[in-house]
């Protein structure tokens, strides 16, 4: 079993029913057999976008208590990394949460993501993977 990485939109998306993109995350959820891994910075993006529902906030946490998402880590060593990918990608530009999502494909070998940021995620080129299979 791979891993499918997570960004901050369908963390957003699947809570947030007025969200736009909310049926097509729960949709493409429902095709996702494999596990959902996230980064802390995604997971921060996500619970800011959440800020004005404590209620919303809290179902987020739950997604990560049940094990519905799990965290996957990152550590000093992939610093550097990430540094270089947002400077190579600073003309869209590269936020944090994208940087570190791209690092973490490329160490642990995953091109599968969920995010509903299509137009950067066909532009980032994980090292020694070539284009995400991005989904919906």
């Amino acid at each position: 079993m791979s891993t499918v990485l997570v960004d901050a939109g369908p963390l957003v998306a699947l809570i947030d029913r007025s969200d736009p993109y909310h049926d097509a995350c729960r949709e493409a959820l429902r095709e996702i057999d494999d596990p959902l891994g996230t980064v802390w910075p995604a997971f921060t993006e996500a619970m800011y976008l959440l800020r004005s529902s404590a209620q919303a906030q809290r179902a987020l946490w739950d997604m990560i208590n049940v094990g519905a998402v799990r965290f996957m880590p990152l550590g000093s060593d992939d610093c550097p990394r990430i540094r270089e990918l947002m400077w190579k990608y600073r003309d869209l530009p590269m936020d944090l949460a994208d940087a570190a999502l791209v690092r973490l494909a490329e160490r642990e070998r995953l091109r599968r993501i969920f995010t509903v940021d299509r137009q950067d995620f066909e532009v980032y080129r994980p090292h020694r993977l070539g284009r995400f299979e991005i989904i919906p």
